[in-house]
């Protein structure tokens, strides 16, 4: 059980703004022999709720947009607004991918993007990701 709780660990720190990688892991417990379907569940579960804090955290942080600390400018909010508007919500299921997956989930929550519409459709794309990296492992571990 130790197992699943640390994949579930490492898949939530990894969909933070946090450099962290779960797939790693899941390949090596993949290897060791542990059952594949909660390895997906633990992995999945846990790098969607850190998608969903990174949602969060948006969310919060855009009542601080006229301090002087905060992160970024209006003229860059617009930008990241614009970038996402024209390609959608539906970006969303690219949340998976390194480097720009994070900041989506992100800018999703300063958008104020429906969090039910959020949910789908990063579940999606990250069950999809771990889906295919567990079939690919089991592939090559056969």
């Amino acid at each position: 059980m130790l197992a699943y709780f640390s994949l579930f660990c490492s898949g939530l720190l990894a969909a933070t703004l946090f450099p962290a990688s779960s797939e790693v892991l899941l390949l090596a417990l993949l290897q060791q022999g542990y059952n594949p379907l909660w390895l997906f569940i633990a992995a999945t579960a846990g790098n969607t709720l850190g998608s969903c804090v990174n949602w969060y955290l948006g969310l919060k942080l855009l009542q601080f947009q006229h301090k002087r600390w905060f992160p970024c400018s209006a003229a860059a909010l617009d930008k990241a607004q614009r970038q996402f508007q024209r390609f959608g919500s539906w970006s969303l299921l690219f949340a998976w991918l390194p480097v720009v997956g994070d900041p989506l989930t992100l800018i999703a929550g300063l958008l104020k993007v429906r969090f039910s519409l959020f949910l789908l459709l990063v579940s999606l794309g990250k069950a999809g990701r771990y889906a295919l990296l567990i079939w690919l492992g089991n592939a090559w571990l056969a």
